[in-house]
């Protein structure tokens, strides 16, 4: 490992070190004044400001327009194995409070990226499996260092790697995933809550690392909402709300995914609950497309469900996904009955929660309905947010209860 005194080192141009200052850890390319001619990408820089003073430790990445993303604000501070050890101890262990920590058959995130000091890392644990993406160069250079720190703090000797998303293309990374540590079963089983509901995770195909954990809360509070009530649940993937609703009493769940597998997947997951297949309804096709037929035949429900997949991966893309935001929003305020709640979501980073609720009350005025907002949701307590890197904000959610239709 490389002394501090021979770090390659990248300087900012003037006035560009305000973010830094505030310790955001993203250092952007139009932010660079001089950056090393030849350097690996994930290599160790030294971040110094226009006039020289040292601002930060980071990762360097050429080929993305995050060009650095930061370790370490402390010039003091070595990047080696123990910061990596040290880092995921602290991680795992302020997650020790939550019942799902304690739980061998829960799931639950270990590492949140930037929000856990360690941009681009996520982990999550399934059971006695550890599912790992390296979603940036930083993280690429240091997997090893990161997956030994990982198994010592967790205890878990299974580790899958699904570095497989999009955004690693954008570091100039090839998309990765397979076994990365012990003998990982692809397909398990993981319990949620206080009710125990059981959920199938396809760590190896499903979604994201194989299941939405930051949505457990919500569903908890579904359940709640859910008993005697009719229950539309759209983009419903392998149905966790839909299983939710049925525990907590639904007496009637209909659940819409174009996927086939999803809904298969909510088939098995209705089996592992040994819920009544007589209260539940599956349908594949298009949701936009299947609420509009739903309206058009005068269908209403109780309780809708709106967990869309993200519409606007960064700012660039807000508009467009404002509208598809607004016609999904505006069909699901015409199906709900008077006094009906619509429980919406956008994991959206180029939708912040001022833009989406802005989003919804217009859909609520074109829908010809008032409505109140009950609750604003988030994500569960294991995806934290660093207050200085407000993009790690990503889940917003709205419960919207109807109190007068039409005006």
């Amino acid at each position: 490992m490389k002394q501090k005194s021979d770090i390659a080192t990248l300087a900012l141009k003037p006035g560009k070190e305000k973010s830094l200052l505030r310790r955001h850890p993203w250092i952007f390319s139009g932010a660079v004044e001089k950056a090393p001619a030849s350097i690996d990408a994930g290599e160790t820089l030294r971040v110094l400001s226009h006039d020289g003073a040292f601002l930060a430790w980071a990762a360097f990445s050429p080929s993305s327009q995050i060009r650095a993303r930061v370790w370490s604000f402390d010039e003091a501070e070595r990047i080696d194995a123990d910061f990596f050890a040290a880092r995921v101890a602290r991680a795992v262990e302020a997650r020790g409070a939550l019942p799902a920590s304690q739980d061998r058959e829960a799931a639950l995130r270990l590492l949140h990226g930037e929000s856990d000091g360690l941009p681009g890392v996520v982990a999550d644990r399934y059971a006695d499996t550890l599912v790992v993406q390296l979603l940036a160069t930083g993280a690429e250079r240091w997997r090893a260092e990161i997956v030994d720190a990982l198994t010592a703090a967790s205890g878990c000797e299974n580790v899958y790697e699904r570095s497989d998303a999009d955004v690693r293309t954008l570091e100039g990374l090839e998309p990765r995933a397979g076994v990365l540590r012990g003998e990982p079963r692809t397909r398990l089983e993981i319990v949620e809550g206080a009710r125990r509901l059981r959920f199938g995770v396809d760590i190896e195909a499903g979604q994201k690392t194989g299941f939405y954990l930051d949505q457990a809360e919500n569903r908890a509070m579904v359940a709640e909402l859910a008993a005697g009530k009719s229950v539309l649940n759209c983009f419903c993937y392998t149905g966790a709300f839909s299983i939710a609703a049925l525990a907590g009493g639904a007496a009637q769940v209909t659940s819409i995914d174009s996927s086939a597998d999803a809904l298969a997947g909510l088939a098995a997951n209705l089996q592992l609950n040994g819920c009544d297949p007589k209260r539940s309804t599956a349908l594949e096709a298009d949701v936009f497309k299947a609420l509009r037929s739903e309206r058009d035949a005068g269908h209403s429900y109780d309780l809708i469900v709106l967990d869309p997949p993200k519409f606007a991966p960064t700012a660039s893309h807000a508009e467009r996904a404002a509208r598809a935001y607004k016609d999904i929003n505006l069909l699901g305020f015409k199906l709900l009955k008077p006094g009906g709640r619509l429980i919406t979501f956008s994991c959206s980073g180029g939708v912040d929660a001022a833009l989406f609720q802005k989003i919804v009350a217009g859909a609520a005025l074109d829908a010809g309905v008032d409505a109140q907002i009950e609750r604003r949701l988030t994500a569960t307590p294991d995806h934290p947010v660093l207050l200085s890197f407000p993009e790690g904000d990503y889940l917003k959610g709205l419960v919207c209860r109807i109190w007068s239709l039409p005006f």
